[in-house]
């Protein structure tokens, strides 16, 4: 073969007479995309994505079955090109019938692979399972005791019986993995020689930290506390998560080589501008701290208390005495840990005020049964209209009778008060627990928003100050739970990372394709209760600050993962599909329309296939025919209706296919599975 010479991509690559674009491209290292193209097979170009343009050629060319000629510029990734290939995943993914992800991974604020690590548990690999996900959650330990869990909100399971423990799992695998002779540590790269300060030690900042340590970059977290963990340290009873599980976590992410210095405050002791003169970015993740107001008159007496303020006492190690009766403020989880802590401070009615009903409670319904267990008193439809004193100080609360009135816009009612008609309660203590503010001396050069709180980028945490990022309850809408300030700090640790080296920091929005599902498709699954978790009796919890939970054992653990339905695709690692098509900003959505007949079947004995998946590439008909020499697999239909589906002739053929398995490792998608 005679040697031909071409430019692709401004570097000069040199082939042979005979081979295709794409060949060459591969032999020089340029990565051009394609899905349909296997050497083993003859050049065929039905994906139409490895598009390449030439210059003075007026059309665009299939890289995987156009032969080179000497002396051509290739651009594979010129304006013309990348529109082509957008249109072309575009219209296949609008096509595509099947989860990449799971909807419990898909909901998860932090962005986890749900599926993956509850998987690793199921198979008893709790390291393995912690390996995942610290991925995006470096204390899974301490969140898997506390989140709100929005991933079981849409656990598919919920549609045989009940959506799977997923919390609880994640917290079981930690504490698994800790408790190991080889507990799970991240491979760090190697040191970049950048610094960055982080102000806030919560889990915004301490994500931040293991994140850019993990990326070899020096680390510094400062925080104002005497120890690290903001508020899942200051802000969360004992009770409900041990502060020697945080500790035991934040020294995992101390021994990365992050420092950590405590007691240090910015505007008092350091300020922005000093740090990011000594440091090549700072980010600043200092939560909200400050407890919002009752708001109505007689709340600057002495007995009313901020919600956040009693408990960060408590966890400094104090005992406010409140009294023998106790009004709390709200409806969320800062009321239901402000309710079951006044109880066990010694308070001997605790009332709860909410102005809505239980139904409309922001609070975990687990929170509040528990809550009830250990003798708290709700007030549902009641609204504080005047804290009484006496000698000023707290004595009564008139309490405002509501109800719900007719939907807003949004379909939600609002309660209204209904008149003249009040309710008094004697008290020594009104806690407000209706909401926190941020706290931001110190930062008056960021941006704020209208809320008082700093104005930062959704996308990647970047401020009005150049290398200064921001992530967490003290950014854009304020207080939020635990977990989304962890994905907002994984977003920006990767632009911090990026701004670092001098690259886009925008993160990718990754398009994963997502499937509508009814319970009818899950009828024949056998019905499995969801695991119990153990919990110490309400007479014994209420009198001390114990860990409720007794967590699961073994077998309950492993038979609570096996109940996953596994809905992410199989094949979601090695996707090229996915993968590929993520490399480009698309929107399959401009595209939606009625979908091929998808469907499932077993006929390849031990291979499942999903036509829903297909996309019609011809590769395992082509390997099939061509590798295999068997020819059992075509193309069935015409246009719009064209599936593939194979065609047995005689059982010898079939025990053939049984051991053959080479159409499922040439497909690019999820449409083949090998089932043993």
């Amino acid at each position: 073969m005679s040697e031909i010479k071409l430019t692709i991509n401004g570097k000069e690559c040199v082939g042979q007479k005979g081979q295709t674009i794409l060949e060459i491209a591969e032999a020089n290292g340029i990565f051009i995309p394609t899905l349909c193209h296997l050497a083993s097979v003859k050049h065929y170009g039905a994906c139409g994505v490895c598009v390449v343009e030439g210059e003075g050629l007026p059309k665009l060319m299939r890289a995987c079955s156009t032969q080179a000629a000497d002396g051509w510029v290739i651009n594979t990734e010129s304006a013309r090109v990348v529109q082509a290939r957008k249109i072309a995943f575009e219209l296949l993914m609008s096509d595509h019938d099947g989860d990449c992800k799971g909807p419990c991974g898909l909901n998860c604020p932090a962005h986890t692979d749900v599926q993956g690590y509850v998987k690793q548990i199921a198979l008893g690999n709790d390291t393995e399972a912690v390996k995942i996900i610290k991925e995006k959650i470096p204390l899974p330990a301490s969140v898997g005791r506390v989140c709100p869990h929005p991933c079981e909100d849409t656990c598919r399971r919920q549609l045989v019986e009940q959506p799977l423990s997923i919390a609880y799992l994640k917290a079981f695998a930690a504490d698994n993995d800790m408790k190991s002779q080889n507990p799970f540590k991240p491979e760090l790269a190697p040191a970049t020689g950048k610094k960055v300060a982080i102000v806030g030690g919560g889990p915004a900042g301490l994500t931040a930290a293991y994140q850019l340590a993990v990326k070899g970059h020096a680390v510094t977290v400062l925080d104002m506390m005497p120890e690290m963990g903001g508020m899942l340290r200051y802000g969360i009873p004992e009770y409900r998560l041990p502060k020697a599980v945080l500790a035991a976590e934040v020294a995992s992410i101390a021994a990365l080589g992050v420092e950590m210095k405590n007691n240090v405050k910015v505007g008092t002791d350091v300020t922005l501008e000093s740090l990011r003169a000594d440091y090549d970015a700072v980010f600043v993740a200092v939560g909200a701290w400050k407890s919002t107001g009752v708001g109505c008159p007689g709340d600057d007496l002495q007995g009313v208390l901020g919600g956040i303020d009693m408990l960060q006492d408590v966890n400094l190690g104090k005992r406010p005495d409140l009294g023998k009766n106790v009004a709390v403020v709200g409806g969320g989880n800062v009321a239901m840990d402000a309710c079951r802590t006044a109880v066990r401070l010694g308070a001997e009615n605790v009332y709860v005020i909410y102005r809505r009903t239980r139904a409309e409670a922001p609070a975990e319904d687990l929170e509040i049964e528990e809550a009830l267990e250990e003798g708290v008193q709700f007030k549902w439809l009641t609204n504080p209209a005047e804290i009484i004193g006496e000698n000023g100080k707290v004595s009564q609360i008139k309490l405002q009778v509501m109800e719900l009135g007719e939907p807003d816009a949004s379909g939600r009612r609002s309660p209204v008060p209904v008149e003249g008609k009040f309710e008094i309660l004697d008290v020594d203590t009104v806690i407000s627990a209706i909401g926190q503010r941020c706290a931001l001396e110190g930062f008056e050069a960021l941006t704020q928003t209208r809320k008082g709180t700093i104005e930062a980028s959704e996308n990647n945490g970047t401020t009005n100050l150049e290398g200064v990022f921001a992530a967490g309850d003290a950014t854009n809408r304020g207080p939020s739970i635990a977990v989304r300030a962890i994905g907002e700090a994984n977003d920006a640790a990767y632009a911090i990372d990026a701004y670092l080296a001098g690259k886009d920091m925008k993160v990718p929005t990754p398009y994963y394709s997502q499937r509508q599902v009814a319970a009818e498709e899950f009828a024949d699954r056998e019905k499995l209760a969801r695991a119990e978790m153990p919990c110490k009796e309400p007479s014994y919890r209420k009198g001390n600050f114990e860990a409720v939970i007794n967590g699961f054992t073994d077998a309950q653990a492993r038979a609570e993962a096996e109940r996953c339905l596994e809905c992410g695709c199989h094949d979601f690692s090695d996707c090229k599909l996915v993968h590929q098509t993520n490399l480009y900003e698309v929107d399959p959505g401009r595209f939606a329309g009625a979908k091929r007949q998808a469907g499932s079947e077993k006929k390849l004995v031990v291979i499942e296939r999903n036509e829903g998946k297909c996309i019609l590439c011809n590769l395992c008909v082509r390997t099939c025919e061509e590798v295999a020499q068997q020819g059992l697999l075509g193309l069935v239909g015409r246009g719009f209706t064209t599936v593939i589906k194979p065609e047995f002739r005689d059982s010898e053929k079939i025990a053939v296919c049984a051991t053959c398995r080479k159409c499922a490792e040439a497909c690019p998608t999820g449409a083949l599975k090998i089932l043993k």
